[in-house]
């Protein structure tokens, strides 16, 4: 998907559910425990929906119990972006896609892997591709 499809605001509202654009385009957040993905334990990628880009993998999610799905680490050095968020009255990381800057979640120090990182995404900024 080219960039200019990805900058056009009116076709994206056309092609995301509003839920998918308010997360990746307004930095929302969908409500914990109702993501299409929060249980999901199938192999494969997990794709920006917005455009394409290869985020996350099946073998780095586990469950953390917040309500969001959960991953030790991205997919590689041209999956994500982290920039500072201070939206909220308290300093957090958040994580956008490293091509399109969709608003995906927030990253924390507190996850189970070696990085001791955990990235919790939302849901709809995710389109997962089963292998």
């Amino acid at each position: 998907m080219g960039a200019e499809a990805v900058r056009d605001k009116e076709g994206l509202r056309k092609r995301l559910t509003e839920e998918q654009f308010h997360v990746t385009q307004e930095r929302g957040t969908e409500a914990p425990f109702t993501g299409e993905y929060v249980h999901t334990k199938d192999r494969g990628i997990y794709r920006c929906v917005v455009c394409g880009n290869v985020l996350f993998k099946s073998d780095d999610k586990f469950d953390s119990g917040t309500g969001w799905p959960s991953f030790t680490d991205a997919a590689g050095d041209s999956s994500v972006k982290e920039k500072s968020d201070r939206s909220m009255l308290a300093e957090r990381t958040e994580v956008v896609c490293e091509k399109c800057g969709a608003h995906l979640g927030h990253v924390f120090d507190d996850g189970p892997g070696p990085g001791g990182r955990r990235f919790c995404i939302n849901s709809c900024s995710l389109k997962m591709e089963k292998k």
